[in-house]
C-alpha cells in the first residue's frame, strides 16, 4: 500500500466526527444528513488526485467541499427560505474548527522548541513583553533576546505545515 492510500483510508477517521457535526448542526432530518457526510466523502476521495497542498491545507479543502456540498443541498431543494444565518455568518463552524486545529498545531510546535525558546515566544506574544523587557527579565543581553527571538520564530514556521 503506497503513501496516497494510506492518506486516504485516514481521511475518513480524522474528519467523520467534524464533517458530521457541521453537516447536523445545518441539516435537520438525520437521513438526509447522513447523505450529505456520504456525499460529501465520496467527493472527497474522488478529488484527492487533484488536491493541491500548496493551495489550502486538507482540512481547510476538506470543510471546503463539506460547506459547498450543504449550500448545494439547501439550493437543490429549494430550501433558501430554511438557510439558516449560521452558514453565512463570521464565526463559521469551520472556522472555529479550523481555528482549534491551527492552536493545536501552533502548541504542538511551541513543544518542540527548547525552554529559552518558547520562553521567549509566550513572553513577547502572550504577554506582551518587548525583546527588551525579556532580556532584563531573563538575565541575557537584548542581542541574545533578539538571536533567540529570530531563531524560535525560524524553528516554529519549520514545526508548522501551513
Amino acid at each position: 500500500m503506497n503513501d496516497g492510500e494510506t492518506r486516504k483510508e485516514q481521511l475518513y477517521p480524522i474528519y467523520k466526527a467534524k464533517v458530521a457535526a457541521y453537516v447536523g448542526s445545518r441539516i435537520s432530518q438525520t437521513e438526509d444528513a447522513e447523505d450529505l457526510v456520504s456525499q460529501i466523502f465520496t467527493k472527497v476521495y474522488q478529488n484527492l488526485p487533484a488536491y493541491d497542498e500548496s493551495r489550502a491545507s486538507l482540512s481547510t479543502w476538506i470543510y471546503s467541499i463539506t460547506r459547498n456540498t450543504v449550500i448545494d443541498y439547501y439550493r437543490t431543494n429549494h430550501l433558501c427560505d430554511e438557510w439558516t444565518k449560521e452558514l453565512a455568518s463570521e464565526e463559521d463552524f469551520i472556522e472555529k474548527i479550523l481555528k482549534e486545529e491551527l492552536l493545536e498545531e501552533l502548541a504542538a510546535a511551541l513543544e518542540k522548541l527548547d525552554r529559552r525558546e518558547r520562553d521567549i515566544i509566550l513572553l513577547h506574544y502572550y504577554q506582551e513583553y518587548t525583546l527588551k523587557e525579556i532580556a532584563d527579565k531573563m538575565c541575557i543581553s537584548y542581542s541574545y533576546a533578539k538571536l533567540l527571538h529570530g531563531n524560535a520564530l525560524k524553528n516554529l514556521r519549520k514545526y508548522i505545515k501551513h
